[in-house]
């Protein structure tokens, strides 16, 4: 071996007087040990076919082998055409781009049978000749059993299931004593989801080991190198040669006989483990989770056995992957239709806090949430089991951070109790995802995690000792695995990825619905001055004029008309000035609901329209009885626009109906009428409409009615809807019969 200044940076010895860390584990060289397991043989050859390093004990298993930097002969390897020709394959990849994965073929020397293994990495053509025991009988039954295996687990409808039945298929396969599947936690830990074993050993189901029995470089190589064996952990490591010793440590990433870490060794014998074996589960890059197989005694796993192990750990994280893609897009389409919804209330003139509120149990869902908190200007609401003064404080702290979207997961990040004391355990909060989407006006969407109390079964206590090894000072393997239990406190389960997406995608939409709302109040403001100088100025001249004619005497009768009229107009905008300030100030219609019979309500009002305009003629379809929970003022307010707007846009006879249907009472007003353009029609419930403005048929409109008439529907619980039937224009008007008790 090269001397420790010739190591890769990474692998550098710690210097003497460094404070020991579990970080100092990244250090150890692992891909370069400068050794291989001895139940086979490597020779490495360079770019132009030239042996470069060979394991101590090449000569002795596969016989005559040419000097360091001569070429591999015909004749060597025992003339075995298969081997030669992977090498050429691999030789011939390495000189165009570097790279070739392990290939493998049979060969028998001196009686003994092998697995060549070729590869190409790093400049390097790296043959391994790996000793077997197996017959072609063995080999044609383990075909036909890994051909099986494949298919069960193509059966299995959840990740669950699909581990379970991996190990118990990769144990009938490789005959390990014990056969673990773990699934790595966000802050690599893993644990033992699943688990086939003999009866007589202890089971480990359910136990978690810390991210430290896997330091980082070694998560690496375990993605690189999927499958990695140990065939007796008690082996003595046969060393590589050099031709030139100057040359830097060859690159064993992807060997089958790379010699593994002494401290994983001594890991292992702590565990009591003869032999050992790994199958990588890589997800998206990442390693997702691993099968880990054990066996008390020593245990040499064939090639072609150990190859279908790792062709069904890529089945399995390709099965994982497919899994957690339906479920994210499950997760994501709700999420849209959710966001959709409530966008198109807020489009629709209601404020983003009253739809967040509204809708704050899906949104919970969606988010993961065990409670929300809405805020907004000098409200505050809550979902859920939530202290409003520790709120308020969530709220302040907030403020002083930075972002528009806050993601926490410790209660220590987290204000206190005003009290100074902890919640009680069931409003205990330690999780935070924070939407500022109106940060200058206060506006937040909160979601809450409550404390994730949970008692670990760990797999030995999770820390390691400090012991001098042979590279110096350095953290060594914990000398128990029996079962140490440990209960977590003031930390929440994390948002994940397909959580947070979904919660950027909301806060981004939730934006740019306040900002449009912020902008169309404006110019809504704007609009409203400019009507209300123009409309409130005629009745106002009609009132002065008339007040000097009745100075001077004359037609009183005609004047007190025009009087009456006048004033009518005017109260009438009033009146929608102030209920359009009312909703857009968040404090709605303030209606107070009674048991009403609505048919005389609705004569009387046909009977003040036919004695206003007596050349109207409205055709009426009333039952002798409808009741219904409503505010007899705004009902008659929605029905006498209704009649308003079929009077002025109609050309023809009023139709009035009202009927009883499934809990609702259903009031439709008909006239005869082209049916409104579809670009119209889309925005007819919208305060303001550009097209209202000026109408010829109803100038001192301000495009106000059918929107607060459509207000007063749904602040029944009902809804108001518009339709063309043939030559008519409807409106239908449906409200509950029955209003739902105050909670």
């Amino acid at each position: 071996m090269p001397p420790p200044s010739r190591l890769p940076a990474e692998a550098q010895v710690l210097p003497p007087g460094t404070v020991i860390s579990l970080d100092n584990c990244d250090r150890e060289p692992i891909h370069v040990p400068g050794a291989i397991q001895p139940h086979g043989a490597l020779l490495a050859l360079d770019r132009l076919g030239r042996l470069s390093h060979a394991s101590a004990n090449a000569r002795a298993l596969l016989g005559p082998l040419p000097a360091f930097g001569q070429p591999l002969r015909a004749s060597d390897l025992g003339s075995q055409a298969a081997a030669h020709e992977l090498i050429r394959e691999a030789l011939r990849a390495n000189a165009v781009d570097g790279e070739l994965g392990l290939r493998s073929a049979p060969m028998e020397l001196d009686g003994h049978c092998f697995d060549a293994v070729v590869h190409a990495h790093n400049q390097h053509v790296i043959c391994e000749f790996e000793r077997r025991e197996q017959s072609a009988e063995e080999r044609a039954a383990f075909a036909q059993k890994a051909y099986r295996s494949m298919g069960s687990l193509k059966r299995q409808p959840s990740i669950e299931r699909l581990m379970e039945e991996a190990v118990a298929q990769i144990r009938d396969m490789t005959g390990f004593d014990r056969v673990m599947g773990y699934r790595f936690r966000h802050d690599d830990s893993g644990d033992v989801v699943a688990e086939a074993r003999r009866d007589d050993l202890e089971p480990y189901l359910g136990r978690r080991y810390p991210a430290s029995d896997i330091p980082a470089q070694a998560r690496r190589l375990y993605v690189l190198n999927t499958l990695r064996l140990i065939a007796d952990v008690t082996y003595e490591p046969v060393p590589l040669l050099a031709g030139d010793a100057a040359s830097p440590p060859l690159d064993l990433s992807h060997s089958v006989l790379r010699s593994v870490s002494p401290i994983h060794v001594e890991y292992l014998r702590n565990l009591g483990v003869a032999a050992s074996m790994s199958v990588s589960i890589v997800v998206g890059a990442r390693l997702w989770g691993m099968i880990a197989c054990h066996h008390m005694a020593p245990l040499q796993v064939p090639f072609a056995v150990r190859l279908a192990c790792d062709v069904l750990a890529q089945l399995l994280a390709s099965t994982v992957q497919s899994l957690d893609a339906k479920a994210r897009e499950a997760s994501v389409a709700r999420a849209a239709w959710l966001r959709t919804e409530l966008i198109g209330r807020v489009a629709t003139g209601e404020t983003v806090e009253d739809v967040l509120v509204a809708e704050a149990p899906l949104i919970a869902d969606n988010l993961g949430c065990d409670a929300l908190v809405v805020a907004g200007g000098e409200r505050l609401h809550v979902h859920g089991l939530v202290d409003a003064a520790w709120a308020q404080a969530l709220l302040g702290a907030l403020a002083r951070r930075e972002g528009t979207l806050v993601h926490i997961t410790r209660a220590e990040e987290l204000p206190s109790s005003p009290d100074g004391a902890a919640p009680p355990a069931t409003s205990r909060y330690c999780g935070v995802l924070a939407l500022g989407y109106d940060r200058a006006g206060g506006g937040w969407l909160i979601g809450l995690r409550r404390e994730q109390v949970q008692t670990i079964r760990w797999g030995g206590k999770p820390d390691k000792a400090i012991a001098h090894g042979p590279l110096g000072p350095r953290l060594t393997p914990r000398g128990s695995f029996a079962e140490w239990r440990e209960t977590v406190h003031g930390t929440a389960e994390p948002w994940d990825e397909t959580q947070l997406e979904i919660a950027r995608q909301l806060l981004d939409a939730l934006s740019r619905a306040h900002a449009d709302r912020v902008m169309t109040l404006d110019r809504a403001r704007t609009q409203l001055w400019a009507v209300l100088g123009h409309d409130l100025r005629n009745p106002l001249q009609s009132i002065s004029m008339a007040a000097q004619v009745i100075g001077r005497a004359g037609s009183s009768e005609r004047m007190n008309s025009v009087l009456r009229n006048s004033a009518h107009r005017m109260e009438r905008l009033i009146a929608d000035v102030l209920d359009i300030s009312r909703l857009q100030s968040g404090l709605g219609l303030g209606m107070s609901f009674q048991c009403t019979d609505l048919v005389p309500l609705l004569e009387q009002l046909v009977e003040e329209v036919l004695v206003a305009y007596p050349e109207t003629v409205i055709a009426r379809k009333l039952p002798a009885q409808l009741r219904a929970d409503v505010d007899a003022g705004r009902f008659a307010q929605v029905i006498a626009n209704l009649l308003s707007n079929a009077r002025q846009h109609g050309s023809g006879g009023i139709v009035i109906e009202a009927r009883q249907e499934a809990g609702e009472a259903v009031i439709v007003v008909c006239n005869p009428s082209k049916p409104i353009p579809s670009d119209i029609a889309a925005s007819l419930f919208d305060p303001f409409k550009r097209e209202s403005l000026r109408n010829a048929r109803n100038p001192s409109g301000m495009g106000l009615g059918l929107y607060i008439a459509n207000q007063v529907a749904r602040g029944h619980g009902g809804q108001l809807r518009y339709e063309a039937r043939g030559n008519d224009v409807c409106f239908t008007l449906r409200l509950p019969l029955k209003q739902a008790a105050p909670a």
